[in-house]
């Protein structure tokens, strides 16, 4: 007998994030762009009108464990963007923790998308 899996059904419009690719040599040059790895959740954040969605890289629905992006996303003046970024918490210094749980029990953390 087979062995039948379970597939999970992604939300309507969800858009992959692009996703880096290993290599063991630098890529070089004008058109290259080169950021520090943080330590965070890989969200697509996805605006229609007054409603925003946060959505982990398989698909999973982070709205509301991110509700300070989802709040700074709102007063985008944009009516409709899709942002692929990462959401990272922050120590009192401001600089990137692996306290991923502080940043979702206390609502404190910041978006960063690439350029």
């Amino acid at each position: 007998m087979g062995i039948m899996l379970r597939m999970r059904a992604v939300p309507a419009g969800f858009i992959a994030p692009c996703l880096p690719t290993k290599t063991d040599k630098l890529s070089s040059g004008g058109q290259w762009l080169h950021e520090i790895k943080h330590d965070g959740f890989r969200i697509i954040a996805r605006k229609n009108g007054a409603q925003v969605r946060l959505y982990s890289r398989p698909g999973n629905d982070f709205t509301r464990r991110f509700p300070l992006i989802v709040e700074t996303l709102g007063r985008l003046r944009s009516r409709s963007c899709i942002i692929d970024g990462e959401a990272v918490a922050c120590d009192d210094n401001g600089v990137a923790s692996a306290r991923s749980s502080a940043c979702t029990q206390s609502g404190v953390a910041y978006a960063r998308a690439p350029l």
